[in-house]
């Protein structure tokens, strides 16, 4: 190798052009099929075909190629070689003579390191004209888009000279490849450093969906392009594993990219890209299958797959390239911390729009419109690479800058949620008070860290219990002060009333004192010793005595009226039946099929014990706050909970 570049380095130009000779297509003729009888030097070729007129039929998938040369010129060659440069699975016969080849010829798979040198026996250099041969399987239509079908596809190319210098010209000619697609490269190089920074940040917050979306995408497009170089660079790898890894990272880019647009954005994907959506990762599905099934697909497959899959999937795509404006119109509604975003995200749909409508013209049987895409590929690769990389390099440092300001709402949100539960913690109750002449059981079983039901259990002095329970609307700190609050009100009045109307009238002028909004729902209930039941409500669910609820006069709830009034109604509680008052987590409990718990189930089980009742809604599916209270008047020795 050290010597190859040595030559290859220090060899003029023009030395090295003469040194070498190429063997025109003029050489060479063509004939479709398989007979290794083929391979014969004085075969008659009475209806072979002039190979320089040879187009490429997806049908034609195993052919032979023979072309007559001459050895005289490889006189005073150290290491004749012939090089042969050829995209396929082939086997390579001089003068009938096997001397190698390239490839499964089962199969049709083959390297990309597609430029090789074959060195000549001294048996066969022999005066005069002799006979090279090819027997050919050529690879299905490649259905896949981008530039890999056009360097992969290229004409059959051979030369004869010292191998040293033949292994010097294949250098050169990578080398000149390579730098073409250089600067691509490392563009795309860079994304993938950008991609692995997004996924990092992904792990660090796992809500944020766009990050790994977006990681997703520049790992597909990254492996895409780099896959590309690589086919340049002529590594020695298949064409069925360069195809494979063409539809695995077309397939994890399309499903990424533009679902990465929608969550950025906020907005709901509307139907006609998601059927766009579809029908591209189809399309690359698709593309994948030729790999795996080489040159034994079906025949309409074989003839059609590749327009079919351009035809639909570039239109397709060049749609799926507006999704940023979609996503993001109108730019007026645009929140001031995402215009910059989305203004990255319009440039970066610009640029694959333009590359997507020129690799369109494809299509086109126009000639020179065909050769459109050829011609300038490079350099749309070129500005498409730059415009992505520096696209995603920016979208990467609004992104973080994003989360540094998330990281700081969130450590803030932390703050007072650990102040709202050591407010909670001060006014839950941790036992209930022994109260004689009365069964008290209480659950309480809470949704979330910080919540709004509560509930209040106080011996009155004269005999009897005082029960309060509620439900404030809204979470975390502002809820756990209105609670504070209400409890507070409660403990003090308790000392002078034993009036649950009374108490509800204070606790809604002390809420609308102090309250910056939302309402609470609340009721309240005195227990004689004797078993009198005095209950006033405000628009909280009415408590069930044996399974039968309880008809009471609803008053507003609280925080809503300056004005409102709650009627107190007195009921008498037998010796032995049960009250049960419980919060709307009950009732509202959601199973995972979206059926409400409902009214008629907790009816069925609300003479249970409490622990039954909360445990039952629980399983069901808790979506709320759970509380429930259940009081009885006992005789004899009195059970607490």
């Amino acid at each position: 190798m050290r010597k190859t570049f040595l030559l290859l380095l220090l060899m003029p130009w023009p030395l090295v052009a003469q040194s070498a000779v190429s063997i025109a297509p003029q050489q060479c003729v063509w004939k479709q099929g398989d007979d290794i009888r083929w391979a014969a030097p004085d075969l008659d070729e009475t209806g072979w075909q002039p190979y320089s007129d040879w187009k490429p039929d997806p049908l034609d998938l195993q052919i032979w190629i023979r072309c007559r040369i001459h050895l005289e010129d490889l006189r005073g060659t150290a290491h004749p070689a012939i090089q042969v440069s050829f995209y396929a699975a082939y086997q390579f016969f001089l003068q009938g003579t096997l001397l190698g080849g390239s490839g499964n010829l089962g199969n049709g798979n083959f390297s990309l390191h597609s430029m090789r040198s074959f060195p000549i026996p001294s048996l066969l250099r022999q005066p005069g004209p002799s006979l090279l041969a090819l027997r050919v399987t050529r690879h299905r239509t490649l259905a896949v888009g981008g530039p890999v079908p056009g360097l992969v596809t290229q004409p059959l190319a051979l030369q004869i000279g010292d191998e040293d210098l033949l292994d010097a010209l294949r250098a050169r000619s990578i080398l000149k490849r390579m730098s073409a697609y250089f600067g691509i490269a490392a563009c795309y190089g860079v994304i993938g450093v950008v991609a692995v920074m997004l996924l990092a940040l992904f792990v660090y917050d796992p809500t944020r969906r766009e990050l790994l979306l977006l990681s997703i995408s520049c790992l597909g497009v990254a492996t895409l392009r780099l896959n590309e170089f690589c086919t340049v660079s002529q590594l020695n790898y298949s064409v069925d594993a360069c195809v494979v890894i063409l539809s695995v990272a077309n397939l994890a880019f399309a499903a990424t990219q533009t679902p990465f647009f929608f969550v950025l954005a906020r907005r709901r994907t509307p139907l006609f890209i998601w059927i766009c959506f579809a029908v591209a990762l189809l399309a690359h599905a698709f593309a994948g299958i030729d790999a795996l099934l080489g040159i034994h697909g079906s025949s309409w497959l074989k003839e059609f797959d590749a327009p079919l899959i351009l035809a639909v999937s570039l239109p397709v795509h060049s749609i799926l390239a507006l999704a940023p404006l979609i996503a993001f119109w109108p730019y007026s509604g645009i929140a001031l911390r995402m215009r910059p975003l989305a203004a990255l995200c319009f440039l970066w749909g610009a640029a694959d729009l333009i590359w997507f409508i020129v690799q369109g013209t494809q299509l086109i049987p126009n000639p020179t419109a065909h050769s459109l895409f050829a011609h300038w590929q490079v350099y749309l690769l070129e500005a498409r690479a730059f415009t992505t990389a520096g696209v995603l390099i920016g979208l990467l440092a609004l992104l973080f800058r994003e989360q540094r300001q998330i990281t700081r709402e969130r450590a803030m949100l932390e703050g007072e949620m650990r102040a709202a539960r050591a407010v909670q913690q001060v006014i839950i109750p941790e036992a209930i008070p022994s109260v004689p002449g009365f069964a008290i059981e209480t659950v309480y079983k809470p949704a979330g860290e910080v919540v709004g039901d509560f509930f209040q259990i106080i011996a009155a002095p004269g005999g009897g219990v005082l029960a309060v329970i509620g439900d404030v609307s809204g979470k975390g700190m502002p809820a756990a002060m209105t609670v504070s609050l209400l409890v507070g009100t409660v403990r003090t009045l308790a000392h002078y009333t034993q009036s649950p109307g009374e108490i509800l009238v204070a606790m809604n002028q002390r809420m609308l004192a102090r309250s910056h909004g939302g309402f609470t729902t609340c009721l309240v209930l005195h227990a004689g010793a004797d078993g009198t039941l005095t209950v006033a409500n405000a628009g909280h669910l009415a408590p069930y005595l044996n399974g039968m609820e309880l008809a009471l006069e609803n008053g507003l709830p609280l925080g809503l009226d300056a004005h409102s009034a709650y009627p107190e109604l007195q009921f008498q509680l037998p010796a032995g039946a049960k009250l049960t008052v419980l919060t709307d987590g009950v009732v509202e409990a959601r199973s995972a099929a979206g059926e409400l718990f409902g009214f008629e189930r907790t009816r069925s089980i609300c003479a249970q014990p409490a622990e039954e009742v909360a445990r039952a809604a629980q399983a069901f599916g808790q979506e709320d706050d759970i509380t429930v209270l259940t009081l009885a008047l006992a005789r004899g020795e009195v059970m607490h909970a």
